[in-house]
């Protein structure tokens, strides 16, 4: 189902052009045009998803399954030395287009993309009683 205010139910149905790499019928992969680095590409699910809670668990296998073909082929294409996948979900996590998509940024020697973090201390017990939660929901 399309959302008719969503950008890219827009993109991926044809109505604002893109720079398309692959398509078929259950999702597109273009390039985005505010690029972080050479190649950076989006692939985005013609069903309009809000974010990675509401995605069907399968359309996200084969979406995965997508990237890791089209990460191949843009490291053979570009000679990229890595590669960063980012997907953000709710706006506290910095996503602005409200249509779950995944980013591929092929990343380069003195690039200036940061996805970087400051590590913290986890508390053992504490990780495994989430552990535990977590994997009764699964």
């Amino acid at each position: 189902m399309k959302k008719e205010d969503c950008i890219f139910c827009k993109i991926a149905n044809g109505e604002i052009p893109s720079t398309t790499i692959f398509e078929n019928e259950e999702f597109k992969v273009f390039f985005d045009i505010n690029p972080a680095s050479k190649g950076h590409c989006l692939i985005v699910p013609k069903e309009h998803y809000d974010n990675i809670f509401d995605i069907d668990k399968e359309v996200a296998g084969r979406l995965f399954s997508l990237a890791a073909s089209v990460a191949r082929s843009l490291k053979k294409q570009l000679n990229c030395e890595g590669m960063n996948l980012v997907q953000n979900n709710g706006e506290i996590a910095g996503q602005t287009v409200f249509h779950f998509h995944l980013h591929l940024i092929p990343r380069y020697t003195g690039d200036t993309v940061n996805v970087k973090w400051a590590p913290g201390q986890a508390d053992v017990e504490e990780l495994a009683k989430l552990a535990k939660a977590v994997a009764s929901d699964l």
